[in-house]
């Protein structure tokens, strides 16, 4: 049974906490000299909000449930996509509340789509919060909520479930609230280190600061219309490279390599070994279609491949050229990046590196089966053995993500988008990954959609973000069920 005044108190001290987190655009519009009446507006129509849900203090005697962590963690997504957009509302660059939410969602679930076809014009101020958004929800939004707010203890793990489904079981310490300081002390680093590589490269000190924030999030706003192309630097896009794959990592294993030293274990991971491996693999394939079908010399190809595949595997989104041109087979290997993604635990999207490598097992095992058919054969990743209730989980998992693909597909097909732009739309958003082909290309916007795709776009985008089963599991009778 859901128990509704405890989580509208904690939806409430969430959005104080997203009001909180306004300051930061705020402050840099006062002394850059904007108009800052957008994120005075924002912060008291949340901070309403929120302190209408979140007072009388009484309603906080309730323990969430795994069910109510999963409509919490759902909710507070929404209510973030909702206030986040309120900034985006008084600017005349959003037509309306629907491009607003579209873009505000997109930001807070790193998927880095975008409605502006030309982001340069927008004040600096909301290119921050932009960018900024995409950083809170980088980690989790709800994740940081559960670090600052008293619900920690056994109260606070489903929803550190339901915002990591299909991670490791193991905690990194023995409280949700010292994991995810942990977990945030990790990122805030990697934040920083970007940045300070970012102005090595020579990067102005705003658009490092805004890219820091959209490359260890992986949520891929740039503040330039042409996004990096328009930096024109292998500096730049070496950096961005880098810390792209490193916020493609679990982060566990960030935490045993920086906080206990264990380069071995991080090194070993066989889930870290195969994302490396898609990666350098695509990167190399399509480096040699550029070469021999689309006329491109060696330099150019290496620079574009690796970036593009690392970008687009991570779910980033950034871009260095306009794949769109390209020849059908890299298209075809970055629309597949998009439904691998990165490791689990990480800022990215996709179905994860280690579910991918899970079911290339099922099959192999499959086959064995075939072969030696009284053979008993077990699943391992590393030195750990696979319960045959999580090969379950993830078949069951392909196929509720394989069958919502295809609705959504069918659904913007109805709205009148083309196929490919339609294909490649709900792969993009589902996933996470931003651009995709056809009229949503990297060159390209979702601003000429119409408002319904934009809403099952919107969809799309909190239900990849938090791993489907979440969201629609909503819309199941058992849910509700007392």
């Amino acid at each position: 049974m859901v128990h509704t005044a405890g989580l509208l108190h904690i939806v409430g001290r969430f959005l104080l906490l997203l009001a909180a987190c306004m300051l930061v655009p705020l402050f840099f519009s006062l002394s850059a000299g904007e108009d800052p009446a957008p994120f005075i507006f924002a912060m008291a129509c949340t901070v309403l909000a929120g302190g209408f849900l979140a007072f009388p203090a009484g309603r906080r005697n309730a323990e969430p449930s795994r069910r109510d962590g999963i409509l919490l963690v759902f909710a507070a997504w929404m209510a973030a996509g909702v206030f986040g957009c309120l900034p985006y509302c008084l600017s005349p660059h959003f037509p309306g509340f629907t491009d607003a939410f579209f873009e505000s969602t997109s930001g807070f679930t790193t998927t880095g789509a975008t409605i502006l076809a030309d982001v340069e014009i927008l004040p600096r101020s909301l290119q921050l919060w932009r960018c900024f958004s995409s950083w809170l929800g980088g980690m989790g939004a709800v994740l940081l909520g559960v670090a600052v707010l008293p619900l920690v203890g056994t109260g606070g793990m489903p929803l550190y479930r339901a915002e990591f489904p299909g991670a490791r079981s193991e905690k990194l310490t023995r409280r949700i609230y010292e994991t995810a300081r942990s977990l945030w002390k990790i990122y805030f680093g990697l934040t920083v280190a970007d940045y300070l590589a970012l102005r090595w490269a020579g990067m102005g000190r705003f658009d490092a600061v805004c890219h820091s924030f959209t490359t260890v999030s992986t949520g891929g706003f740039s503040t330039r219309n042409a996004g990096i192309a328009a930096f024109d630097s292998p500096a730049v896009e070496g950096v961005l490279i880098l810390f792209m794959l490193l916020a493609g990592v679990n982060f566990t294993l960030h935490y045993r390599l920086w906080a206990e030293r264990r380069v071995r274990r991080f090194i070993s991971d066989v889930e870290l070994r195969f994302y490396l491996l898609v990666a350098a693999a695509a990167a190399a394939v399509i480096l040699v279609c550029l070469m021999a079908r689309d006329g491109y010399g060696f330099a150019s190809a290496l620079r574009h491949s690796i970036f593009q595949a690392c970008s687009v595997m991570t779910g980033t989104g950034l871009a260095t050229d306009d794949y769109g041109n390209w020849s059908s087979l890299p298209q075809l290997i970055l629309l597949a990046l998009m439904f691998v993604g990165g490791c689990t635990c990480s800022t990215t999207g996709g179905l994860k590196a280690s579910r991918m490598l899970m079911l290339a097992k099922v099959i192999g095992r499959e086959f064995r089966r075939m072969v030696e058919g009284r053979g008993v054969f077990t699943i391992r990743m590393g030195s750990r053995s696979i319960p045959e209730e999580t090969v379950q989980s993830l078949l069951n998992l392909c196929y509720l993500v394989f069958l919502a693909n295809f609705i959504f597909c069918l659904l913007l097909s109805l709205s009148g988008i083309d196929i490919i732009s339609g294909i490649s739309a709900v792969a993009a958003c589902m996933f996470n990954a931003g651009p995709g082909l056809g009229q949503v290309g990297p060159a390209l916007n979702y601003g000429s959609l119409p408002a319904l795709a934009k809403w099952l776009l919107s969809l799309c985008m909190v239900a990849g973000r938090l791993e489907f089963y979440a969201v629609l599991v909503l819309f199941t009778r058992a849910f509700w069920r007392s």
